[in-house]
């Protein structure tokens, strides 16, 4: 990860959960020459550049909206690497918004490969999600229209120096809107509404995801999507690993959501390769097809990456320690 030293990285949606511990654990564990953090919100911007005041000379902030082709084209000038994480990400929302959804997710996202191409940014990695895998609602249909227009978009001009990759994961654990927090703020009522008792999650901490995207970047040849092989948990266990005196109130699925989280379906399997702590989704595109396989297996045919055929699963045990080691940090996020 040299490359990283003494570069220029730049990060949409840089204020949120993934964007302020990606941040934060560069600036510790590498020596960038700035990071700029382009996003919407001015007050989670004053409040970042508060919290990491020490390394001032480092951050630069940029307010700025994905689907600003123009600005976002002037703020990508003379940088190395992208990290693309801004999205409509809440389910509801994006049902109730949907022209909002597509602007964000699908022509946001063409705009950032379109300006890392033009100003030919070094490597590019795209953030994906579960929902994205044979997607039943908008949010998940607009990012996997998101993951073809990056894993198509390395072959957008000949002779094209940007490398482009995709990581796909689930909700992490103890950020912003996920179960976890939700479930304390709850720990004290008589019941704890579930969904569906069957309902199972894919289990990924912040630093894990942080480690994938940093992995990917090292890694890629370009058009890959990378899936790292993370635990499962039954959402009752959650609960139950909160506060282990949980009683359940059945309220029933949300529209749009899913029982199961799948990362990878059945369709991938024949670009699919297994490595030994994570999948590759190679491109099927006849265009990019001669990607280098570096040592990986070929999953059988047919084969899905779902929460409830997981091979490695999370204890009710191992969450409460997780949870007890960093309730103080992901409460703040």
């Amino acid at each position: 990860m040299s490359f990283f030293n003494q570069s220029v990285i730049f990060i949409t949606g840089g204020t949120g959960s993934f964007g302020q511990e990606f941040i934060k654990s560069t600036l510790f564990k590498y020596n960038p020459k700035k990071i700029i953090i382009y996003s919407r919100d001015e007050m989670k911007q004053w409040n970042m550049a508060e919290q990491l005041k020490k390394y001032k000379s480092k951050l630069e902030f940029i307010i700025g909206d994905i689907r600003d082709m123009q600005r976002l084209d002037m703020a990508t000038k003379g940088v190395d690497y992208i990290i693309h994480s801004a999205a409509t990400k809440i389910v509801p929302t994006a049902e109730d918004n949907p022209f909002e959804c597509i602007k964000t997710n699908v022509i946001g996202s063409m705009n950032v490969l379109n300006c890392a191409v033009s100003n030919n940014i070094k490597k590019l990695v795209a953030l994906s999600t579960d929902k994205a895998s044979s997607p039943i609602n908008l949010y998940g249909a607009s990012k996997l229209c998101a993951d073809k227009l990056f894993v198509s978009g390395n072959y957008l001009k000949i002779g094209q120096k940007t490398k482009i990759a995709v990581v796909r994961y689930g909700n992490v654990m103890g950020s912003r809107g996920s179960v976890i927090p939700f479930f304390l703020k709850l720990s004290k009522k008589d019941k704890v509404p579930i969904t569906d008792k069957k309902m199972t999650r894919f289990m990924i901490s912040l630093k894990e995801a942080i480690d994938l995207v940093w992995f990917a970047f090292q890694d890629m040849s370009g058009g890959e999507i990378y899936v790292k092989k993370i635990p499962s948990m039954r959402i009752t266990e959650i609960a139950k690993a909160v506060n282990e005196k949980s009683k359940f109130k059945i309220i029933g699925i949300r529209p749009g959501e899913k029982i199961h989280e799948q990362m990878i379906g059945p369709d991938d399997s024949n670009s699919t390769y297994e490595y030994k702590t994570y999948y590759k989704i190679f491109p099927n595109s006849s265009k990019l097809n001669k990607q280098i396989v570096k040592k990986g297996k070929k999953v059988k045919q047919g084969f899905q990456y779902s929460s409830d055929t997981n091979k490695e699963w999370m204890t009710i045990e191992d969450l409460k320690f997780w949870i007890q080691k960093n309730k103080k940090n992901f409460l703040k996020i």
